[in-house]
C-alpha cells in the first residue's frame, strides 16, 4: 500500500492551528505531522499532545530551542544593538527563522513534500517563516492557508471548529481575540481595541511587566557579566543562554521595565500597532551598550551605529539567512573579542540607570580624561586640530 504524503505543519494546539491541521488533512488527503519549537512560550505539552491526537496524528513533535534561540539569535541581535523604528527589540522576529529552519529539518528527516503555518496574510510572519523555509528546502512545497483557503472571517472559523468537534476556547466565541505571540525574549499583543490608536493600552494585556506605577518602591541591583561581547552571567554567576535571560526577565518585569507601545510600519505596506514586553531584552541591550562604551573605539562603535537601521530593517523583514545580515553580523562581531567586564544596573519603577561599568579593556583611560594635569594628552595639539576642522566650514 502506497504511504500518504507528509506535510509538516507548524503547530500550536491552539484553534487556529488545530483547524489549520484539519483543514490540511481535508484538502491534501495527507499525513500532518504536528511540529512544536519551544523557543520559551507558554506551551502545555498534553494539551498539545491531546488534540493533535484527535485528528489521527501519529507524529508530534515537540522541540526544545530555548538555549540556540537565545544563544543564536538573540545575542547576535543584542551584540548589534537592533532596534526598529526607535522601539521595536524585534522579539517575534527573531523567533521565525529558528522556527523555520528547525520545521524544514524535520520536514527532511520525515521526508515530508510540503510545510505549512498559521500566520496570517496581512502579516509579516508569514514573509519571515517563508524565506526561512526556502532557505533551507527550496525544494519542498509552502502551504499558507490563511492566503487560499475559503474561511475569510472569525465566525467561518467558529463555525468549521463546531462542524469538525475541535474545541473552541471562551474568550474566542464571538469576537475575535487579542494576537499574541510570545517566547523567552519577548510577548507581542495586537488587535481589538489596540487597533485604533486613540485608544489606551488596557492593563489586562500586560503579561511580563508590573505596572511601574506599582512596582517596588526599593530599586533592584543586577551586575550583568559579559564575555566575547555575549552575557555569560548575573552577579557573578556563570548561567545557560536561556537561564539567563529567564533571571532577567524575571528581574526587569517585576520593577516594570520593558514596555513598548507602537505603530509600527510592516514589510508588506501597512501599518499596524503593537505592545510588546521586552524586559530582560531591554536590560540586556542597555548593559551591553555600556560595556561597549568602555571597551571600543570610537570609530567601531560609530560604524556599528550607522548599520544599526538596515541591520534591524533586515531582521525584521525575515531576511535573517541573507548575504547582507551575514555581512553586516561580520561587521558587528569584528571586535567582540574586546567586548569583556561586567555592568551593574539599578532597576527602579521603569527606569534603568547605570551604576558601574567594569573592565580590564584599556580603552578607557582615567589619566587621558582626568582634570589633573598630565603628560598622557597633548592639549596644544588641539588648537591646531580646531584650525584644521574651521577649514572644513568654508
Amino acid at each position: 500500500m502506497k504511504s500518504k504524503k507528509k506535510i509538516v505543519l507548524a503547530y500550536s494546539g491552539g484553534l487556529d492551528t488545530s483547524i489549520i491541521l484539519k483543514w490540511l488533512q481535508e484538502n491534501y488527503k495527507s499525513e500532518v505531522i504536528a511540529y512544536v519549537a519551544d523557543v520559551g512560550q507558554k506551551i502545555d505539552k498534553k494539551k498539545i499532545i491531546r488534540n493533535a491526537k484527535k485528528f489521527g496524528v501519529k507524529s508530534i513533535i515537540i522541540h526544545n530551542l530555548k538555549n540556540t534561540f537565545v544563544k543564536e539569535y538573540v545575542y547576535p541581535m543584542i551584540r548589534g544593538h537592533a532596534v526598529y523604528e526607535g522601539a521595536y527589540l524585534l522579539g517575534t522576529s527573531i523567533a521565525r527563522p529558528l522556527i523555520a529552519k528547525d520545521q524544514i529539518r524535520v520536514a527532511k528527516k520525515f521526508k515530508a513534500y510540503a510545510v505549512s503555518h498559521g500566520a496570517t496574510g496581512k502579516g509579516n510572519d508569514q514573509v519571515r517563516f517563508e524565506l526561512g523555509y526556502h532557505y533551507f528546502g527550496p525544494k519542498i512545497k509552502i502551504i499558507a492557508p490563511w492566503r487560499i483557503w475559503k474561511l475569510k472571517s472569525r465566525t467561518d472559523l467558529i463555525n468549521y471548529a463546531k462542524k469538525h468537534g475541535i474545541p473552541i476556547p471562551k474568550d474566542k466565541k464571538g469576537s475575535p481575540p487579542f494576537s499574541i505571540d510570545d517566547n523567552l525574549f519577548h510577548t507581542s499583543t495586537e488587535g481589538k481595541v489596540l487597533e485604533n490608536p486613540k485608544n489606551s493600552a488596557p492593563k489586562l494585556i500586560f503579561q511580563r511587566t508590573t505596572d511601574p506605577e506599582k512596582a517596588p518602591s526599593k530599586p533592584t541591583f543586577v551586575t550583568i557579566n559579559f564575555k566575547n561581547s555575549d552575557p555569560i552571567g548575573i552577579n557573578g554567576v556563570k548561567l545557560s543562554p536561556s537561564k539567563l535571560l529567564e533571571k532577567l526577565n524575571q528581574l526587569a518585569g517585576k520593577n516594570g521595565i520593558g514596555r513598548v507601545d507602537l505603530v509600527e510600519n510592516r514589510f508588506i505596506g501597512i501599518k499596524s500597532r503593537g505592545v510588546y514586553e521586552t524586559p530582560g531584552g531591554t536590560l540586556l541591550i542597555n548593559a551591553h551598550r555600556a560595556i561597549e562604551s568602555v571597551t571600543l573605539d570610537k570609530e567601531t562603535m560609530h560604524k556599528k551605529d550607522s548599520i544599526m537601521p538596515r541591520y534591524a530593517e533586515l531582521i525584521y523583514n525575515g531576511y535573517w539567512y541573507s548575504k547582507e545580515r551575514f555581512k553586516l553580523q561580520k561587521i558587528i562581531d569584528q571586535k567582540k573579542s574586546r567586548v569583556n567586564g561586567s555592568v551593574k544596573l539599578k532597576l527602579y519603577k521603569g527606569n534603568i540607570t547605570i551604576q558601574s561599568r567594569i573592565t580590564n579593556s584599556n580603552a578607557y583611560s582615567m589619566k587621558k580624561v582626568s582634570f589633573e594635569e598630565n603628560k598622557t594628552f597633548n592639549k596644544s595639539n588641539v588648537e591646531r586640530f580646531i584650525n584644521f576642522h574651521k577649514k572644513k566650514l568654508r
